[in-house]
């Protein structure tokens, strides 16, 4: 399933980047893409994911690399 959040003081790129990086690497999670210019973020989930529960996954992920970057809905 797919799904697009809106990201608010996503401040720089190359923060950006790493946020996608990890989060590709999550098991519950097909691809994800940053977009740092549009502030948003695309997640493909795998078939059959609690989508709650792998956003609070991503969330905890953004926050490691950029503390103040929230994700909406």
């Amino acid at each position: 399933m797919k799904k697009t959040y809106r990201l608010k003081d996503l401040d720089c790129a190359n923060c950006a980047a790493k946020m996608e990086n990890a989060i590709n690497k999550l098991p519950e999670v097909e691809s994800a893409t940053i977009s740092f210019l549009m502030q948003k973020m695309t997640i493909h989930f795998a078939e059959g994911t609690d989508e709650a529960a792998a956003l609070t996954t991503v969330k905890k992920v953004i926050r490691k690399v950029e503390p103040d970057c929230e994700v909406l809905a």
